[in-house]
């Protein structure tokens, strides 16, 4: 499982945060791969930004996660120092605040749900999130923290203006039409 993880991190590291950053968020997401936000918080020991990608569900106006390796994860540490956070969405990037979920309901439905957006990430857990029962569920998800944020805010994306999605894409389009007159 460390292997996993350290595999994790480094695709996280130096392809997902990147990618979301640069505006690729939109086509990082689909039902195989799951559907992934990135998380920028304050490093609760350092003071720096830092980045964790995640997967998530939006239900009732407010955007959830989960931290499946509990209260242990950095990023969630980050959140129990601070909770104003900004996350950054395939659609734009907003702020908010996060909470602790502890309504057993909204837990159970939140942790079913966001598992289900994970795409091959639940099942690489030994969770089927689509036929496994609440008890199975509330059993295997018992350290799983999920965390419900409250938007306060927009911030601009990669694709408004000063983003640099525009860069990308125009550079997509001079190597197509190269190719196309070569």
């Amino acid at each position: 499982m460390d292997a996993l993880r350290t595999l994790f991190r480094i695709l996280n590291k130096y392809f997902m945060v990147p990618a979301f950053k640069s505006g690729f968020g939109p086509f990082m997401g689909n039902p195989f791969s799951g559907y992934i936000m990135v998380l920028k918080t304050v490093g609760h020991k350092s003071g720096l930004t830092r980045y964790a990608p995640v997967n998530y569900a939006i239900h009732d106006g407010s955007i959830y996660c989960l931290s499946g390796m509990g209260k242990i994860a950095h990023w969630y540490k980050n959140l129990s120092a601070n909770s104003q956070i900004e996350v950054i969405l395939p659609s734009g990037t907003v702020s908010g605040e996060a909470f602790t979920i502890t309504d057993a309901d909204e837990r159970l439905n939140m942790i079913r749900q966001i598992l289900k957006n994970s795409g091959f990430a639940s099942f690489m857990a030994g969770i089927n999130a689509f036929t496994i029962s609440d008890e199975g569920l509330l059993e295997k998800g018992e350290e799983m923290v999920v965390i419900r944020i409250e938007p306060n805010g927009i911030f601009a994306s990669a694709v408004d203006p000063g983003g640099k999605l525009w860069l990308w894409l125009t550079i997509a389009f001079i190597v197509v039409l190269v190719f196309l007159l070569i």
